[in-house]
């Protein structure tokens, strides 16, 4: 179950795209996941053959859990390996054919039997999947040792987690004590901010699993403050209840982002009037459905500025700054419901102003039908939040963790401009810089909103 913003805890799944021994590839839809943020489409991040299906729809896991097992983890797909197609999704794949012995050449020894006198796998040394090399290798297990359950008695993937489980199996005595790391990633977070020891808090999520809500419980109750009542067993199913969700998780990621980041504020006032006229110019040429909006034009030049502050572009992970791996805009878009979703436009330094205009619309409709990716709820690296239509003439915005700046822009309006000794009308926009202050400082963030206002003067080279 992958986490869909720093706020998520569970996820609901729908639906699966796949089924056992269908064929995917790194990018793939292969399930529907409902958060409180909607329904997202979840991509696969590797290459394979989907071995086994181990979460069932309408289950309500939390983050982290494993959701399905593919093999041939390198993306290469054994010889002769069914390929599953629409047709045969539904029925599941055959068993395969024991593989064929060796002509024998020699007198063979007696085959090992077991206690029970029925015959021992006989398993060649070494024989094991490529994923399950790899775990083992990761765990310091002897591939050689563990009894293998795959075909011709090889070692799968479920036999080293087998083994990994067996070993850490903690003794009678031991189970008594909570598991202080049986806790979601969210209320691990919360926990190391208020000083909370896991170990002593009780979970009341699903498999005794501790929640955001146990840990500020514990909090409340060091501190001698009034606990609220046990935490829900699931999410209300209503559109109120939904609301409430979103909200609750917004409030969560926005407090977060208050107690942990040093935010720094800038702003700067653009002079449109260069690139409205170039973009009057291009929609008189094009059809109505295909004219550009001035936010596809702004969205344009904070990617290509955002080249020239990469120190902005990126997300703050274990106490350091991990740039990002592209320049993915992540887009505020205010939902019919209430609440707001910001997901990434990818690589939007490298798409044109048409591309963005296509993408932004794209974006737009998905997110206020439900259907979003989840690479796209978790690889913005900088957001962009535009108020400008609402009439708001200034936004002070709240970095979203673990990114490390935030865009805001606001009402483009004719206002008193003096340039080269004249006085006259111009359109102007007000940018805003959020900014963590631990990534960058005031200098990088002028430099952005420098480059930012050059761009936006001379919109022929957007």
């Amino acid at each position: 179950m992958p986490s869909l913003g720093a706020d998520m805890e569970y996820g609901t799944l729908v639906e699966w795209r796949v089924a056992p021994g269908a064929v995917v590839h790194r990018g793939d839809i292969v399930a529907e996941v409902e958060t409180h943020k909607g329904v997202v489409e979840v991509e696969i991040f590797d290459s394979g053959v989907v071995e086994e299906l181990l979460v069932a729809k309408g289950s309500r896991v939390p983050v982290g859990a494993t959701l399905a097992r593919i093999r041939s983890g390198d993306g290469a797909v054994p010889a002769g390996a069914p390929v599953a197609t629409a047709a045969t999704l539904a029925a599941p794949a055959p068993p395969p054919a024991p593989p064929a012995p060796p002509p024998a050449v020699m007198a063979a020894p007696p085959a090992p039997t077991t206690a029970a006198g029925a015959p021992a796998p006989v398993r060649p040394a070494g024989r094991a999947s490529p994923a399950a090399r790899r775990l083992a290798a990761d765990r310091g297990l002897d591939v050689a040792a563990l009894r293998g359950t795959g075909p011709g008695g090889a070692v799968t993937l479920a036999d080293v987690e087998d083994a990994v489980r067996a070993r850490a199996a903690p003794s009678p005595a031991a189970t008594a004590a909570p598991a202080p790391h049986r806790a979601s990633p969210l209320a691990q977070r919360v926990a190391a901010d208020l000083g909370v020891d896991l170990a002593t808090v009780p979970g009341t999520g699903e498999g005794g699993i501790v929640t955001r809500a146990d840990v500020e419980r514990a909090a409340a109750s060091a501190r001698g403050a009034p606990t609220a009542g046990a935490a829900p067993a699931a999410a209300p199913a209503s559109a109120a209840g939904r609301h409430a969700a979103m909200r609750q998780a917004i409030a969560a990621a926005m407090t977060r982002s208050k107690r942990e980041i040093p935010h720094y504020y800038l702003a700067t006032d653009v002079d449109l009037s260069g690139a409205l006229r170039w973009l009057e110019a291009e929609n008189a040429r094009r059809a109505v459905a295909e004219r550009l909006l001035p936010a596809a034009v702004l969205l344009r030049a904070v990617a290509l500025a955002l080249r020239e502050a990469p120190e902005l572009n990126g997300h703050w992970v274990d106490g350091a700054f991990r740039a990002g791996g592209g320049v993915h805009l992540g887009v505020a878009i205010s939902l019919r419901g209430g609440g707001l979703v910001a997901p990434a436009l990818h690589d939007a330094d490298a798409l044109s102003v048409d591309a963005l205009m296509r993408g932004l619309r794209d974006l737009v409709q998905r997110a206020r039908t439900g259907m979003l990716r989840s690479s796209e709820l978790t690889d913005a690296t900088t957001t962009v939040t535009n108020l400008g239509d609402q009439g708001v003439r200034t936004v002070f915005g709240v970095v979203y963790p673990p990114q490390v700046a935030l865009v805001g822009i606001g009402r483009i309006t004719e206002r008193p401009w003096a340039d080269g000794g004249m006085l006259g009308v111009r359109p102007v926009v007000t940018v805003t810089l959020a900014a963590d202050h631990r990534a960058s400082d005031g200098h990088r963030g002028a430099r952005f909103l420098a480059a930012l206002d050059r761009l936006l003067r001379d919109p022929e080279r957007l």
